[in-house]
């Protein structure tokens, strides 16, 4: 029995024990973080070994603890996750490793039963933080099954050096694809990049007024219960260094999506003018994405004609018990922090009507 259970422990789930601390929670009863991987670092500690502090999308510190700086060659993976272990040591959150959750419930009681390999916890509210990683986007093409070669998501990547001198189409618009095409190309490969639409590079800086503006839309899908877009997918490409290096070296030039894959490569039905019929790979490497990590939910039935979660700010509209941090317009560091801290004021407020809650929370 535990007043609030969060599932999750990387920055969002982090960012709500914090406050849940902040607000009189103790562990225990009042609450507890259930994380399923073996060590602290969320999906930081599951980047690529190339990933570097020089070459990270952007790190926004968690409450009440700045992250300092590391060098900018180390490992994103060995950086961020010694960052969040130095969190959770310093504010003593409740978090229990590992603990996979299967399920959430409706309870007797009026509570939410979160079922998992480690037993069950009855809770009067849960905060929802397993994000995206452990479920990579495989879109399905004709002819995947017959490719003699490797095909792998971005999630398995295991670096650059695996594929030198190796024919490698790389598929998807987004950072992530751009990251590992350019990094795949200067280390030796021969790359293809396919894209479904034109990539959208932005040159201008991101300011305070477009990433309110990135958020509103996507929070507009949430609260109309569509798949969320991500918050870093709507901002476009920024235009770095590297990007303009590789803009000279060719690497850059895409192609329109193929229409099937064949045993040796990938083919266009009917190619748009200077697009080939056929590109020879010994890779197609799946930068597709992810998609929120809710199949435990499923037993909630909360999912609207539109496919996604209605939402109003983090709270489910048809559980208002359910606070989801890190999803949709909080799928982001800085927003998940925000996020977090408006869960637990709802969710203080949701319990305070039935008997005395916590402390109120602090400015």
């Amino acid at each position: 029995m535990t007043d609030v259970v969060v599932i999750g422990a990387g920055q969002a789930g982090l960012s709500s024990a914090y406050f849940l601390r902040r607000a009189g929670f103790e562990p225990g009863a009042g609450y507890v973080v259930l994380d399923g991987d073996h060590a602290p670092g969320g999906a930081w500690q599951h980047r690529w070994p190339s990933l570097r502090m020089a070459t990270v999308n952007g790190i926004f510190d968690l409450p009440g603890m700045p992250f300092e700086p590391p060098s900018a060659h180390e490992r994103a993976s060995v950086a961020v996750p010694r960052y969040f272990a130095q969190y959770e040591e310093h504010f003593q959150l409740a978090v229990r490793r590992p603990v996979a959750v299967r399920a959430v419930r409706y309870g007797p009681q009026e509570r939410l039963m979160v079922e998992s390999d480690a037993g069950t916890w009855a809770a009067r509210a849960v905060i929802n933080a397993t994000g995206t990683w452990n479920r990579p986007f495989w879109p399905y093409y004709p002819g995947r099954e017959t490719f003699a070669g490797q095909q792998l998501h971005a999630a398995a990547y295991p670096g650059p050096e695996p594929f030198a001198g190796r024919r490698v189409v790389v598929v998807g618009g987004g950072i992530t694809a751009l990251q590992l095409l350019t990094e795949l190309a200067q280390a030796g490969a021969a790359t293809t990049w396919v894209t479904r639409r034109p990539p959208v590079f932005r040159d201008q800086p991101f300011t305070r007024e477009y990433g309110r503006e990135v958020v509103a839309m996507v929070d507009r899908r949430v609260r109309a219960g569509l798949v969320p877009q991500s918050v870093v997918g709507v901002t476009g490409l920024p235009v770095t260094e590297a990007v303009l290096e590789a803009r000279r070296a060719g690497t850059l030039d895409r192609l329109p999506m193929f229409d099937r894959i064949t045993p040796s490569g990938v083919a266009w039905d009917a190619p748009e003018p200077g697009t080939p019929r056929t590109v020879e790979a010994d890779v197609i490497l799946w930068c597709t994405g992810w998609r929120a990590a809710l199949d435990h939910l499923a037993p909630l039935h909360l999912r609207a004609p539109g496919g996604g979660i209605t939402m109003d700010g983090t709270r489910v509209v048809l559980e208002p018990r359910l606070h989801l941090v890190g999803y949709g317009p909080s799928a982001s560091t800085v927003g998940a922090n925000r996020a977090g801290r408006e869960a637990v004021r709802e969710i203080r407020s949701l319990l305070s009507a039935s008997e005395a809650a916590p402390a109120p929370l602090a400015a």
